[in-house]
């Protein structure tokens, strides 16, 4: 039996993360106290009410069967609502909504949609390591939109060269952003429309983080700029907003072309998500928001806790606007690899190197803030106090 790898599966990058985590695993069995800020997994569990939604769901017959394969309408009509609601868009269910095995998934099948061997795929450096995958399997090429801090981690469409514009097909935005918890102010948005606009590229925002109001303020949906579905899709993730990443259920929403394909695609690679997660998903957006403003306040509460943990030392960061503070690693630490190899092994605290994101994440480590607040704290404590030199300032 011949069990080589397929080229394009050999060519897939594995996963820094599992590596790491792996690594607190086994410091945790050998009585280690690990404080592990490395991954944005959700600490909290699912609200109540979203939970017996589920239980009321699942002991009907009806949800044992096979859905319908594009995934049900109410639910569908209930992404519609919460986007009209929350961001003023107007969008069809039947034909402009695609439910997704979580918004991850639709991330990396949106490459695999559009770009053959060989096209040009934009993406953002530092970004998500999964969007990464897609272009791979692609067997498309990416092109580096560098996230710069003087330019607050926006990119610069005139910095490309216009023949790289003009071959490029897809475009991968995040805001707020991962890594680097910035969001983008409308302004970015109506450069980008017309920047797909002028080079026929699908621009793909990923909106995971868009529901958490953190700092007071709502992040600006990309699809809320006129033209935008003319030029685009969003995916949301329910994961971040109601704490169901276990329960791996997203959307897409936007070009009817684009959501067209990704129903195509899915038809083969899963056929619909099981029903009772589906219509708890309802329950989640149409139901009482009240612990969605909880959970911003309790993000918002171990942010502050976070960062009080930092005043006095070295360590300077810009406030997030997401669940993630990005900070800059100390000088003479090897970079950002080697710093949070040494953080780990010496202070037991797991951090993400920000070169895991890309060649312009170096010089930064992402520190997730899903931690209760005293667990939080004490990170702040072993960051300060751990014997390296004084954190460098971001080059401007």
């Amino acid at each position: 039996m011949r069990t080589e790898w397929a080229n394009r599966l050999r060519s897939l990058p594995r996963s820094s993360f599992a590596t790491t985590g792996a690594r607190v695993d086994d410091l945790v069995r050998s009585g280690e106290d690990v404080i592990n800020l490395c991954q944005g997994n959700p600490d909290l569990p699912t609200p109540q009410h979203i939970v017996e939604a589920l239980r009321t769901e699942v002991l009907d017959p009806v949800t044992h069967r096979y859905p319908a394969f594009s995934g049900l309408l109410e639910l569908k009509e209930a992404i519609s609502a919460w986007y009209a609601t929350r961001h003023g868009v107007r969008l069809d269910p039947e034909t402009e909504v695609a439910i997704l095995f979580g918004a991850k998934a639709g991330l990396v099948e949106i490459s695999q949609c559009f770009l053959n061997p060989g096209d040009v795929c934009l993406m953002p450096d530092p970004a998500f390591p999964d969007y990464w995958a897609g272009v791979v399997l692609a067997q498309a090429r990416m092109h580096p939109l560098p996230l710069l801090r003087e330019n607050g981690f926006l990119p610069d469409y005139a910095a490309l060269d216009p023949a790289t514009c003009e071959r490029a097909k897809l475009m991968f935005l995040n805001y707020p952003n991962n890594p680097t918890s910035v969001t983008a102010p409308h302004g970015f948005y109506e450069d980008t429309v017309r920047f797909a606009a002028e080079h026929g590229v699908i621009v793909a925002s990923d909106f995971a983080y868009g529901a958490l109001d953190i700092g007071g303020q709502t992040p600006v949906s990309f699809l809320e700029t006129a033209g935008a579905k003319n030029v685009g899709v969003e995916f949301i993730s329910l994961s971040k907003t109601f704490n169901m990443a276990g329960w791996r259920i997203g959307a897409v929403v936007g070009h009817r072309d684009v959501i067209a394909a990704i129903n195509l695609l899915q038809e083969h690679y899963y056929v619909s998500l099981p029903p009772f997660i589906q219509r708890a998903a309802v329950a989640a957006l149409t139901g009482p928001q009240d612990s969605v403003r909880r959970l911003v306040k309790t993000y918002e509460r171990r942010r502050n806790v976070f960062l009080d943990g930092l005043q006095g030392s070295e360590w300077s960061v810009d406030p997030p606007r997401s669940i993630f503070a990005w900070l800059p690693v100390p000088p003479g630490s090897g970079g950002s690899v080697a710093f949070a190899d040494e953080l780990l092994s010496r202070a037991h605290l797991a951090v993400a190197p920000g070169r895991w994101f890309g060649e312009h994440g170096e010089g930064y480590v992402r520190v997730s803030l899903l931690a209760p607040e005293e667990r939080l704290r004490e990170a702040a404590r072993r960051l300060t106090d751990f014997p390296a030199c004084a954190p460098m300032t971001p080059s401007k």
